[in-house]
């Protein structure tokens, strides 16, 4: 969150194959030379997919290390005897270069998207907080934000001087000013976590995983932890732990700023990440006095249309006020592209504006807020007809999250039960969970009028169930619930399964219906 807005949404499922950064033992299972590429298995339902200009310089040389791996000749330590000279040329075909069945070293740089598989290629790296090392590369490239000639001079000495034989390494810019202390051991770390991946390849057999990016969590502190972090909150415990000790290793001076959410209320809630969310990835996002935004995705590209709504009527000024709206939908538009993690083709059609000036200043105002995009981008200057055209970087599927809900109480059908008939149906399911589950303490989850109603007045609807029921049970007011939605919880916190009518005929027993009449 960037100024108590929502900046980026990351999710991680726990059914998902793999990630960008693992690196796999894949088999050639199709070559097809018109697109001068082939397909890998990797173990995944579709197969990966690999460009032959994705197969890097160095392939032949890392070909024979695998293949003498694979067949139990050598270990790791072979690696740094190897002579790299055998380079491959970028105009050649991959039908000259693999041949069926063939087995490769691959790392995932794109995951599917839609009907396609993933993206992979043979040029293996190996992230870390302040470098990248690359095997076979022999060469050291520093991060060109960083602007100091010494700096870039001193790193670049001290990365040559210990970086070992058939290494190569990318400074990254958090690496500015880092000491010797520092860049060293995680080198040493780095490299043993691809002697690690080489042992793995010993006998082995494809496809198989062989080394995993670290978890989501920790690859977002990775690539974003920066001295502008204030607060890092967790509401797991373990999580919580996990990260404190990689915060601390990868930057001790941050380490407080971790720190375990233990309030009762949903994180997500406490810090007003729910709101933010529905009405943020709808594909109508409202902006400032009336005017909002269109988002619509297709297969191809995504299209986004600047809407002035009610705010540019009755006003003389039509360009002043079309040229403000633009200027504003312009931030949200930055700050949709990262929060959607939206890729590939995207056309926004702006207002029309009739001033050059305008346009030009709008051009240059969606370039300096995309300059904290990490996505590699390309933006166009805005066209007679008011259109901008860009391109982003497509790493993983578009975040998608459906806003729209199904009515809990009408069930899509548009009719709902009388209100005056909702307290009765919460003393009913009361008496079952009671009578018929044997449970003394509960909590009702509801909209909070629908809370407020239960709790006024004393003795409270609320405190009446209570003393005639026999048992505890809180009211506690949630505003994402619908208005005549409700959730049954149990002491522990484990949700209950409200009795639809069917379940409802057959689980009540006579003691229970002649309770429920009384």
């Amino acid at each position: 969150m960037e100024d108590k807005l929502l900046a980026e949404l990351s999710t991680e499922h726990a059914t998902s194959n793999y990630s960008v950064g693992d690196i796999f033992l894949g088999k050639v299972t199709r070559i097809v030379p018109a697109l001068n590429a082939a397909f890998i298995d990797i173990g995944d339902e579709k197969d990966a997919f690999i460009h032959y200009l994705d197969l890097g310089v160095h392939f032949k040389s890392q070909h024979y290390l695998t293949q003498q791996l694979l067949g139990g000749k050598g270990d790791g330590a072979l690696f740094s005897r190897i002579k790299i000279t055998d380079i491959l040329g970028k105009e050649g075909k991959i039908s000259d270069v693999l041949d069926l069945e063939q087995e490769l070293m691959v790392q995932v740089v794109k995951e599917p998207i839609s009907s396609k598989g993933a993206r992979v290629t043979a040029e293996i790296s190996i992230a870390g907080r302040n470098m990248v090392l690359i095997p076979f590369a022999n060469k050291t490239h520093i991060s060109q934000k960083i602007t100091s000639r010494e700096e870039r001079k001193r790193l670049e000495r001290l990365m040559t001087s210990i970086l070992p034989h058939n290494f190569g390494v990318v400074v990254r810019t958090v690496a500015e000013n880092r000491k010797t202390a520092t860049l060293v051991p995680e080198l040493e770390a780095l490299v043993k976590r691809w002697e690690l991946c080489c042992d793995k390849l010993h006998k082995a057999d494809s496809p198989k995983l062989l080394i995993r990016e670290i978890n989501r969590t920790s690859t977002i502190l990775r690539d974003l932890l920066n001295v502008s972090f204030n607060s890092i909150h967790v509401n797991d415990e373990t999580v919580f732990r996990e990260l404190q000790e990689y915060v601390a290793g990868i930057s001790p001076e941050q380490e407080k700023i971790v720190k375990l959410y233990e309030n009762k209320t949903p994180i997500f809630d406490y810090f007003n990440v729910s709101k933010q969310i529905r009405s943020s990835f709808g594909k109508l996002v409202p902006l400032r006095q009336g005017a909002y935004l269109i988002i619509e995705h297709t297969e191809a590209l995504h299209v986004i249309d600047v809407n002035s709504g009610i705010r540019l009527k009755n006003t003389k000024d039509q360009e002043q006020h079309a040229f403000g709206v633009n200027m504003v939908a312009a931030d949200e538009i930055a700050r949709q592209l990262r929060l959607r993690d939206m890729g590939g083709i995207l056309v926004i059609d702006f207002i029309d504006m009739d001033r050059m000036e305008h346009r030009q200043i709008l051009f240059d105002h969606m370039k300096k807020l995309m300059a904290n995009d990490r996505a590699k981008h390309n933006i166009l200057p805005i066209s007679k007809f008011g259109l901008m055209q860009l391109t982003r970087q497509r790493v993983r599927p578009v975040t998608v999250i459906n806003t729209n809900e199904k009515c809990p109480n009408c069930n899509g059908t548009g009719k709902i039960t009388p209100a005056i008939q909702f307290d009765e149906t919460v003393k009913n399911h009361l008496v079952y969970f009671v009578h018929q589950r044997k449970i003394k303490r509960l909590t009702l989850k509801v909209h909070p009028y629908v809370a407020a109603y239960f709790k006024q007045g004393f003795p409270s609807r609320r405190l009446k169930l209570m003393l005639k029921y026999g048992c505890w049970f809180s009211i506690k007011a949630d505003d994402t619930m619908c208005y005549l939605d409700s959730q049954w919880t149990d002491g522990k916190g484990n949700k209950l399964t409200l009795m639809t009518s069917a379940e409802s005929e057959a689980e009540v027993t006579p003691e229970l219906d002649a309770e429920i009449k009384r």
